[in-house]
């Protein structure tokens, strides 16, 4: 059961059609954006905010799809826990990689600048007062203001997206290890399950 329903992208708002063309894409790419079109013109200054994220973007692709997916799998959002974006791997992200985020602290083949971004990306996940000074210390060891500033818009959006894609259990299109109930208390991780790559 939908906990509120899907619009087709047959019937989106002619905005969100000029956007993002959904003809040209699968269903999970049109994810949430099947919910938002209940509200075409708040789903169109979502689409502004993340994308100009994207096209600005000066931190490494790679880094910024690490963090996300140690912040999805905090928020236990199934669809953001299976999606690994083609600009992340293009710049090096290996399902490796995405194994090493169950331990990221101990993990080699992280660099010391994703550790770092992994772990604000984790406290602000999960206990955001606890991110002072010595984590920000830590940030500033390899990213100048601008990169700390772009980091933490990310996060703010991968941590407040996610949530809201975790409540709406969007999960048909996914993998069945990311459609099925975990044993409790085990939650879902995006390491060792299958992936779906989009654009």
């Amino acid at each position: 059961m939908d906990r509120i329903r899907q619009i087709d992208p047959s019937e989106w708002d002619q905005r969100l059609i000029d956007a993002i063309a959904p003809d040209t894409r699968t269903p999970l790419e049109n994810g949430l954006m099947r919910y938002f079109a209940h509200r075409p013109e708040l789903a169109t200054g979502l689409m502004a905010f993340s994308g100009s994220l994207k096209r600005h973007r000066r931190l490494d692709p790679r880094l910024v799809e690490l963090v996300r997916l140690r912040v999805a799998f905090h928020n236990q959002c199934r669809s953001c826990m299976a999606i690994r974006y083609t600009d992340a791997l293009d710049a090096g992200l290996t399902e490796d990689l995405v194994c090493s985020l169950e331990r990221p602290a101990e993990a080699p083949d992280l660099t010391d600048a994703e550790r770092a971004a992994i772990r604000f990306g984790e406290l602000f996940a999960t206990n955001h007062l606890a991110i002072d000074d010595d984590v920000f210390a830590a940030l500033h060891e390899h990213f100048d203001d601008g990169e700390i500033v772009e980091l933490a818009l990310d996060v703010a959006l991968f941590v407040g997206v996610g949530r809201l894609g975790a409540i709406l259990h969007m999960v048909d299109e996914l993998p069945a290890a990311f459609r099925e109930e975990p044993v409790a208390p085990a939650a879902l991780t995006p390491w060792g399950n299958d992936a779906i790559v989009v654009r």
